[in-house]
């Protein structure tokens, strides 16, 4: 049975929604949303579907099943409420919403609504996270004692200028960290556990006419111990790929994108070689560091086909409207840490 997907905004991650969704065996794009009525043309041509710029005529498409929302992200509150109000099961692009608060409103409304709730995070889908994931929790690090994001993209100053939401508290939530950093945010606290304290510096230093940072680093300690780093930041040309390092007392696991750079046990396994092979040269995109299209959208595809399988088999949603949160609050930790001078504990009062 074909799960009909419905998209709500249609900028350009809209498009890489409707990529991924045509390429799976039981989904298609129903149905998409706009308040352009020329975008909404432009879209529905491209992909088939029936376009709206009613959100109310748009929910009642017939046979709806699945809306991903796809709108600024301080947007993503004022569609998710009726979207689930409307009994359609959210999938929402990263961040879930600005504030946690934000976030536990829509996690409130499809627990009332009786709907699922899923949070972009496409990351967690790639093999090579499922690896890592799986080491952690095997105990292959022994005592972790480093774990270490760095997100060293680049933004020209035309891409903050280009859209009146970027760049904005009100919209984008945050600059570097909320926007681009978070996946590898979202990453290091899945590997590693919940962060429990957060002590960090932000600044605009490469970018003009923009409200939020485009430069942070944090330092992090872990509920288990472990501390760690995370740097973030839209000015460093030429732009390179997410780097994530985690360190123990019996092993070292360093991955950049897709790829394994190290992976080194003190207890060494069969299949450690064959893990190495398997990921290098994995990455096939720029992985978003210096340009935003230059993504792959398999780890959408995967997400997308989690939440149709959990429609229709009860399997667990690998990322939830809860997981999805974890991420927004320790950027907004940061974020108070740096305005304030001072460490900032977790999780927030």
């Amino acid at each position: 049975m074909t799960a009909n997907f419905g998209i709500i905004g249609l900028g350009m991650i809209a498009e890489m929604h409707a990529r991924a969704i045509e390429e799976l065996d039981d989904g298609c794009v129903a149905a998409c949303y706009d308040i352009s009525a020329e975008r909404v043309a432009e879209f529905s041509s491209r992909h088939g579907c029936t376009p709206y710029t009613e959100l109310d005529a748009f929910l009642a498409h017939p046979g709806l099943e699945i809306v991903t929302i796809c709108t600024p992200s301080g947007l993503h509150l004022d569609s998710a409420l009726p979207a689930a109000a409307a009994g359609k099961h959210l999938i929402v692009e990263k961040p879930l919403e600005i504030t946690v608060e934000r976030c536990d409103r829509i996690i409130a409304a499809a627990r009332e609504n009786g709907v699922l709730l899923s949070g972009i995070f496409p990351s967690r889908f790639h093999a090579v996270s499922q690896v890592v994931k799986h080491a952690v929790d095997a105990g292959r690090f022994g005592n972790i004692v480093l774990a270490d994001a760095y997100v060293k993209w680049y933004r020209t100053q035309e891409y903050y200028d280009s859209s009146v939401w970027k760049g904005t508290w009100a919209l984008d939530g945050g600059g570097a960290l909320m926007n681009q950093s978070i996946h590898a945010v979202d990453l290091l606290q899945w590997f590693v556990g919940p962060v429990s304290e957060v002590l960090s510096f932000t600044g605009t230093l490469a970018h003009e006419r923009m409200e939020v940072e485009d430069t942070a680093a944090a330092v992090l300690r872990f509920a288990g111990g472990a501390l760690g780093v995370i740097e973030g930041s839209t000015g460093a040309y030429p732009g390179f790929l997410k780097r994530l390092e985690i360190s123990g007392s019996r092993g070292t696991v360093i991955m950049e994108e897709e790829d394994i750079l190290v992976w080194d046990f003190a207890d060494a396994q069969d299949d450690d070689d064959q893990i190495r092979q398997a990921f290098s040269r994995k990455t096939r995109t720029g992985g978003g560091a210096s340009d935003p299209t230059a993504i792959g959208f398999h780890g959408h595809q995967y997400q997308f086909s989690n939440m149709i399988r959990a429609i229709r088999d009860g399997e667990p949603l690998l990322v939830s409207g809860s997981e999805a949160r974890k991420a927004v609050e320790i950027i907004q930790g940061i974020y108070k840490s740096a305005a304030e001078h001072r460490p900032v504990a977790l999780p927030l009062e």
